[in-house]
């Protein structure tokens, strides 16, 4: 499973959904680059394989940054990847 977050101006934490294929991420992943490139803002959406009835949508200029990362069993912990993580460990 391959989670997709995203850093949204003024939300303090992620945004994230899950892909199934890492086909499918990456194509989430550079589409959403290519939408903060853009000088258009775009409302960008997004769907959720893990959660089938979540959606999630933002508008392109809100958008600070995007990750994504692999769940793997060493990562089955329930831990978040990144800074957030480090700061739920204190």
């Amino acid at each position: 499973m391959f989670t997709i977050d995203l850093l949204v101006r003024y939300i303090p934490v992620p945004l994230s959904v899950q892909k199934k294929e890492e086909s499918e991420a990456q194509t989430v992943y550079k589409s959403i680059l290519e939408a903060i490139k853009s000088s258009d803002v775009q409302v960008i959406e997004l769907t959720c394989d893990k959660q089938t009835d979540k959606k999630i949508a933002v508008l392109s200029d809100q958008v600070t940054g995007v990750i994504i990362s692999q769940k793997d069993s060493v990562n089955a912990g329930g831990k978040a990847p990144g800074f957030f993580a480090a700061l739920a460990d204190k």
